[in-house]
């Protein structure tokens, strides 16, 4: 049996196999495209996000961030479609759902990411967007590097977790709330001898961007469930085929609606919660910047277009809005 879903933009085929779970197949939305030139120099852009150009009622303060996978990368979270990236089929709502072997397949394989990805420190694009006063970032990214770099530099502009956060754990049943690092507490509880059975290095692995890895042999695990009322435990992320939750979208829709201009990092735009921030802002005629190595389905609604390396341009970004505002920095 085979279901359709449509996600975000992004086609999922469901396909039932015996156990009575299901398997995603993930069709790309970027098949076929190609990586576009750069449509001005990353000094011409800057210009432009600094208000040095002359662009009016649009400086730094001004602009909405919608930021993806790729501004992670130089954290040792690696992306989805970057060029580096290994194929990967992640978990939909919906199989995770349909059997307990899923749900133990999930929490095994994110049991033994999740120190690696707690360990992840903001980079310096990062930090550098974090010392920018833009009108809101609006993220992607599951990791909490972005809030991260905020309380390293200080910065007040609000940020908004798209997707939601791997450091929080939802009941599914009555909602209640746990810290992350309660659940892989207990869960290493209940599975005193699973890294040694199944041979893997919790310290010494890849993860994925949404924090689990490769594990074949999970069957074993054992899960928990909600201590208080005994529903099921789900990280407080969107999987594929769920839903952004309608307040945190209303929050995100603010920002970008009051912003003056959108500026897109790292992100390939591949699904249609990113993307539609951008056909917004193009429709209002407001300038869209987006900077990112390999193709987007937003290229032909781009302004304006950089290929360089996120941390970089943001880094040089930051770098002018400091001189540019404070005359803080000199020569």
């Amino acid at each position: 049996m085979n279901e359709q879903y449509a996600d975000h933009g992004t086609r999922l085929t469901l396909q039932q196999f015996d156990e009575g779970g299901f398997v995603a197949v993930i069709f790309d939305p970027l098949r076929g495209r190609t990586r576009p030139a750069a449509s001005h120099s990353d000094e011409e852009i800057i210009d432009v996000l600094t208000g040095a150009d002359g662009t009016v009622g649009v400086d730094t303060s001004g602009w909405a961030v919608l930021t993806g996978a790729g501004m992670s990368t130089d954290s040792g979270v690696p992306d989805y479609r970057g060029p580096d990236a290994v194929p990967r089929q992640p978990m939909t709502i919906q199989t995770f759902l349909s059997h307990p072997d899923q749900r133990a397949r999930y929490w095994a394989r994110s049991w033994v990411g999740w120190p690696r990805m707690r360990s992840a420190r903001p980079n310096a694009g990062h930090l550098g967007l974090a010392a920018l006063p833009v009108a809101g970032i609006v993220t992607q990214n599951v990791d909490g590097l972005h809030q991260a770099a905020a309380r390293q530099m200080g910065s007040d502009s609000p940020v908004i977790d798209l997707h939601g956060s791997l450091d929080r754990v939802i009941c599914l049943d009555q909602g209640h709330m746990f810290d992350r690092d309660w659940v892989q507490t207990r869960l290493s509880e209940l599975n005193p001898d699973f890294a040694k059975l199944v041979g893997i290095d919790p310290i010494d692995v890849e993860t994925a961007p949404d924090g689990d890895v490769d594990l074949e042999e999970t069957a074993d695990f054992v899960v928990t469930d909600c201590p208080r009322c005994g529903g099921l435990l789900k990280p407080d992320v969107v999987y594929f085929g769920d839903s952004v939750p309608p307040a945190r979208l209303q929050d995100a829709n603010r920002i970008c609606d009051e912003a003056s201009g959108i500026v897109v990092l790292g992100s390939s735009l591949a699904v249609l919660s990113g993307l539609r921030f951008v056909r917004a802002a193009a429709k209002e005629s407001k300038p869209v910047v987006i900077v990112t190595d390999g193709p987007t389905r937003g290229d032909e609604l781009a302004d304006y277009r950089s290929i360089s390396r996120v941390a970089d341009f943001v880094q040089d970004w930051a770098l002018r809005g400091i001189q540019g505002d404070d005359d803080k920095l000199q020569a």
